[in-house]
């Protein structure tokens, strides 16, 4: 359905006859849409309304352009909207990969809306590049080594080209099978294409690419996604200090390579490893470590870890995480 909020109008997946019941709202990740969860919703207890949004530049919502300078607030604020004009009082919230940064800036916003929260794989606090130590401590203080400048020109290139092959590592069907999942998973080709709705240039994927004179000679920019991401201006480590605090799953893939605390798409990770020339020694971001470290300060959280999982568990082990959703759900 499509849903009009202040901003923008949002396209929101539904499931044919759920339309009663304890709303739960799901938040896809980056380079991907609301069409990721249509297994997961289909297969939610009765009793609850599944609900599964596009954010903007993503599936079929309004491609309104993406302030990075106030970090993933573009992308919670058209949620929190989109809660108001559902006449929605409080959710039950599943945020994966970015999507777990969106939900997380959410309860930081309006704690009070969240019946409870299930982080998949999310994005650190801290965000996403130009990090060190568990407390989130800048490398640099403009967040070198974060931002778009960071993503490949290639794979950009075969996103806004709409590849399907899969002739190249950076085609998108080849990003997905090496880092969105860790072994194959059916329905492939749905999956890609809906990696294909995103909307490629500056104002959304990747962003306005920015320099700086120091290794690696990237800094984020102002606006798009991945400058949405950057330490500088996504940064949510005070969740201590809300009240109330719902209860916090967080579920993650031991084989994750995207969100890790030795991470693929980390620059200074790449860069120990010798792909990307010239480190000066700059610290891998411990993802992870970063956001238990949050969540152990929050204090009402539990951690579920797959084995034999990469980024993306609600694919790769549907049965078990609906479990473990499930099973959160009706404690909450």
């Amino acid at each position: 359905m499509k849903v009009t909020t202040p901003r923008l109008t949002q396209h929101v997946l539904t499931v044919e006859g759920r339309t009663t019941g304890e709303p739960v709202l799901f938040v896809h990740g980056n380079v991907s849409s609301a069409a990721f969860w249509r297994d997961t919703m289909a297969a939610l207890p009765e009793g609850y309304r599944p609900l599964a949004v596009d954010l903007r530049g993503f599936g079929d919502t309004d491609p309104a352009p993406v302030d990075a300078t106030r970090g993933l607030r573009d992308y919670s604020d058209d949620l929190l909207e989109l809660i108001d004009a559902l006449e929605v009082e409080r959710a039950h919230l599943v945020g994966w990969s970015m999507g777990g940064g969106v939900v997380l800036q959410a309860l930081r916003e309006r704690p009070r809306a969240v019946r409870s929260l299930t982080l998949v794989n999310p994005v650190s606090p801290y965000g996403y590049g130009g990090t060190e130590g568990p407390e989130g401590r800048l490398t640099h203080p403009d967040g070198t080594g974060a931002g778009a400048g960071a993503a490949n020109p290639d794979f950009i290139a075969r996103l806004r080209a709409g590849d399907l092959s899969e002739e190249a590592p950076t085609s998108p069907r080849n990003v997905f099978r090496s880092s969105y999942v860790k072994h194959p998973v059916p329905d492939e080709d749905f999956y890609v294409r809906a990696m294909l709705t995103t909307r490629v240039g500056e104002a959304h994927y990747p962003g306005d690419a920015a320099t700086s004179g120091a290794w690696p000679g990237v800094a984020p920019g102002k606006t798009g996604v991945l400058n949405a991401l950057a330490p500088t201006h996504f940064r949510v480590d005070d969740l201590d200090t809300i009240d109330p605090k719902p209860p916090i799953l967080w579920i993650r893939g031991a084989d994750d390579v995207i969100v890790s605390d030795t991470s693929l798409f980390d620059l200074a990770h790449l860069g120990a490893l010798g792909v990307v020339p010239g480190s000066p020694g700059t610290p891998a971001q411990p993802m992870v470590s970063q956001t238990r470290a949050v969540l152990e300060r929050y204090g009402r959280y539990r951690e579920r870890v797959l084995d034999d999982c990469g980024h993306s568990p609600h694919l790769e082990h549907p049965e078990q995480f609906q479990h473990l959703l499930a099973e959160h759900l009706k404690e909450a």
